[in-house]
Parts: structure tokens; sequence; C-alpha cells
């Protein structure tokens, strides 16, 4: 997928703005006092307070999120977000990498491995950078970063979406006057396989490689069709099977507020 040049779309106000516009507008948005920016380092963080992560996937850029959580939530509570949103196909492990150290969804204590039921209070502070990485085969790795604090959000100590990329525009690389709605499992680590219903239809590798395009970075990859609740262990499926279940190549889980 050629690189482009990408807006988001706020949860909070509804407006769009680019990547680097976004973070400078969610300092303010949303807030009780719009003159009041987003928090730095506090002596001592409160249990009301919610880390603003800014998370982005490594090697596909076009892909990003804002986020909110709690700052008293455990690690496996934005594991499950990450999955949800982004990620989940068949059940794969995944670790964060924090200060040099792991904490994975099943920790190999043996090898120095952390669970994920930490304190992100006691492991986070406002403009540390971590990493996230999920499967270890078929990795798809994530970059974070505490962009800082933010008073108040959802209740019951939900992980809130404040922002998320618009999903990205690929032509049809085999005949340029369709949108690509699915993609070879086969080319896609060539960077190729970006195909309209049409062309995939008639592809070399045959249709039932094929996934639907989805708004996220692991688009084409396992067997991820964005069905992360209902369809976590699909692996191939016919075509037309997956047209049904993908609604036609459109992203999911819908945006999330």
């Amino acid at each position: 997928m050629s690189s482009q040049t990408l807006t988001g779309t706020c949860n909070l106000c509804g407006k769009s703005f680019s990547r680097a516009s976004m973070t400078r507008h969610l300092k303010t948005c949303g807030l009780p006092d719009p003159k009041a920016p987003i928090a730095a380092a506090p002596a001592k963080l409160s249990p009301s307070q919610r880390f603003h992560l800014f998370v982005e996937a490594r090697y596909a850029k076009t892909f990003w999120l804002h986020l909110t959580v709690p700052v008293e939530a455990p690690l496996d509570r934005v594991d499950a977000f990450l999955r949800q949103i982004w990620l989940e196909c068949c059940g794969h492990l995944s670790a964060f990498t924090i200060a040099g150290k792991r904490y994975a969804s099943d920790a190999m204590k043996d090898s120095g491995e952390s669970g994920m039921k930490a304190r992100l209070g006691r492991l986070l502070q406002p403009g540390m950078a971590f990493a996230y990485e999920y499967d270890y085969g078929s990795t798809t790795e994530l970059n974070l970063k505490v962009v800082g604090l933010r008073d108040g959000g959802t209740k019951q100590g939900a992980v809130e979406l404040l922002a998320r990329n618009d999903a990205p525009q690929v032509a049809c690389e085999r005949c340029g006057g369709q949108p690509a709605t699915q993609i070879c499992t086969e080319c896609v680590y060539k960077d190729q396989g970006w195909l309209c219903e049409s062309c995939a239809d008639n592809h070399e590798c045959g249709a039932e490689m094929c996934l639907p395009v989805v708004n996220s970075p692991r688009a084409g990859v396992c067997g991820y069709t964005g069905l992360a609740q209902k369809f976590s262990n699909l692996r191939r499926t016919t075509l037309a099977t997956r047209r049904l279940i993908a609604g036609g190549g459109q992203d999911w889980p819908p945006h999330q507020s």
C-alpha cells in the first residue's frame, strides 16, 4: 500500500484533523476548561486521572489511535482494547515492553516476563514511550506513547477512544479504477495484492487467499477480517462468505466513543 497523507476523526467533537494536528487538538478538546491544557506529570497520580495514549503501527504509520485509560487500570485492559479494535484473529499471544521489561499475555516467568495485571500508574508516566506486539509469528508491532494525563472520562474505568485515523483509500492495483476491498495474503508481503471485488475473483493466487480490506495494520495478515468477537478463529473462508460477514470490506468494529 502506497503511503498517504491521512486525516483522522476526533470522537469528542467529530472534526477531522491530520495526524500531527490531532495530537495538538486533543490537548484541549473535551476538557472542562479548554484553556487548561492536558496535564504533565503531577507529584502523585489521582485515581480519577487517565493516561492519554497515542498508538501507531510501527511499520504502517497511516494507522493510529488516541485513547485514554484509567491510571489504575491493568495492562490487560489496554491489550483487550487493542485486540478488539485492531488485531484479534486467532487468539494469538501478545506482550508489552516497558522500560526494557516484557509483560506478556501468557508470561514465561522463568524468562523474566511478567503478566499483564500490573497497574498502569505503576509503570507509566507522561512522555514515556513503550512497545506492543501481537502474534509472535506473523507479528503486528505497535508503538505507544503517553501524551499526558486527562481528568474524567468514561464510567466504569473503560478505555475511551478519542480519535482514530480515517480508513486509507487504496485503488485496485490491477484495474486502477475501483477501490481495493480485498487483499491477497500471499502478495501482501511484497506490498502487492490490493484488489477490487471483480479483480479478486480472477486473481492468480485464488480468491480463497483474499481477506477483506479493513482499517487496521493487521489487514491481510493471518486470518484477520476485523470481526474480532464473532469470528476470532476464522482462518480461511470462501470469498463470498467473507464479503457477507465483512460488510463489503468496511472497517470493524465501528468507531467507538
